[in-house]
């Protein structure tokens, strides 16, 4: 079995490297190849230049195919693996056009893996985690009133006036700016256009209390059916957002009002242009840490009374091993490349698995990464 990585960009490298390490027999493939041999090269010679016929001649039986690469490669590469009966991972959201890759990846008997990276995987194993929990917990009550919350962010560990800094490009943040979200709060639907019409503040359960900016994104809705809710139980909150460091809607507020603006290709070549100036002024500095920050929560009431309260929260900070971003997403990648060749999750389209075993080793992988990772009680 030989591993196919596609991609060695800055939140690739250290799961790529533990794979390597492991003596999994990995051919690395990256449109350029000199900074794949930057990345990699002491570890590996078997680095190639990245061309979707190449890599899918290359393909047997029983390969898995990884995409670390944009968004637009990843469903090619998904047939490419399941013409080959090879298995493809990927840390991206799993797209309607891989949604239906299912019948023919089960067809093929081989398992499409998509949402194991950060935000979308890590949080996902902590929400499978929670209801779990709350499922068997004495307090369950089908009747009982849920909220769940989920917010993941990217920060500057040391804060700037612009209250956040650029890893890679800021386009793809800007063009978030621009697209609503769906999520329920106070028992009714909530659509949002633009993320800063709905910023609130979140305390987050760290040891040391820091409050947060927080907002919606994407669609929430659907994942209540992933994360297994009951379609019975009443939930009057719930909500997958973005986390950023308090004062971050004060120092964007000329962003968000020019954002507002922009339509069209022109809206998109300004887009472009404000991304580059981002890059030139917010970038971080060689060697500077970055900072991760995911809470997750589900809180059930009974007769408007708290009654069950639990919550992950992980701080993770860019350190000798590399940074934040890179290690909670690629590690994790490396952990369902890990779960395929054992044969550990079954043929078909999946997100990040829900299987208590599985939920119970990669968490205990994200605390080694993450500096801080607890469970707390928020009724105790």
């Amino acid at each position: 079995m030989t591993v196919h990585w596609c991609g060695t960009g800055l939140s690739a490298i250290p799961g790529l490297r533990r794979l390597i390490e492991e003596g999994m027999t990995v051919t690395v493939w990256n449109r350029t190849v000199e900074k794949a041999k930057e990345a990699v090269g002491d570890l590996t010679d078997d680095i190639r230049a990245f061309d979707l016929d190449a890599v899918a001649t290359a393909l047997a039986p029983g390969d898995i195919v990884i995409s670390m690469l944009p968004g637009d490669w990843h469903v090619p590469l998904a047939r490419a693996a399941i013409a080959a009966k090879a298995h493809f991972v990927s840390s991206s959201y799993i797209a309607p056009e891989m949604r239906a890759l299912q019948d023919d990846a089960k067809a093929a008997g081989v398992v499409l893996v998509n949402e194991v990276g950060l935000d979308p995987g890590i949080d996902h194993l902590m929400a499978h985690r929670l209801v779990e929990m709350y499922r068997a917990a004495p307090e369950y009550a089908p009747d009982n009133a849920l909220s769940f919350i989920s917010y993941c962010g990217g920060v500057p560990k040391i804060a700037n006036d612009f209250r956040y800094k650029f890893s890679w490009s800021p386009l793809g943040v800007l063009k978030a700016l621009r697209s609503p979200s769906r999520s329920l709060k106070d028992g009714a639907e909530l659509k949002v256009d633009r993320p800063w019409d709905a910023i609130t503040h979140y305390d987050a359960p760290l040891p040391e209390a820091e409050s947060f900016e927080v907002y919606p994104n994407r669609d929430s809705l659907p994942f209540m059916e992933q994360y297994h809710f009951d379609p019975a139980w009443p939930v009057t909150d719930f909500v997958r957002g973005t986390l950023r460091l308090d004062g971050w809607a004060k120092a964007w507020a000329n962003v968000f009002a020019e954002v507002e603006t922009l339509s069209g290709p022109e809206g998109d070549a300004r887009l472009k242009e404000m991304s580059d100036q981002f890059w030139n002024d917010h970038a971080y500095d060689e060697g500077e840490p970055d900072r991760v920050v995911l809470c997750v929560a589900l809180e059930a009431k009974k007769n408007g009374q708290p009654v069950w309260h639990q919550a992950y929260v992980m701080d993770a900070w860019g350190d000798e091993r590399g940074t934040a971003m890179a290690r909670l997403v690629s590690i994790t990648v490396a952990l369902a490349v890990e779960a395929v060749a054992k044969g550990r999750i079954e043929p078909g389209v999946h997100a990040a698995p829900s299987q208590p075993e599985l939920v119970t080793e990669w968490l205990e992988e994200v605390g080694r990464q993450a500096q801080h990772l607890a469970l707390v009680d928020q009724l105790a």
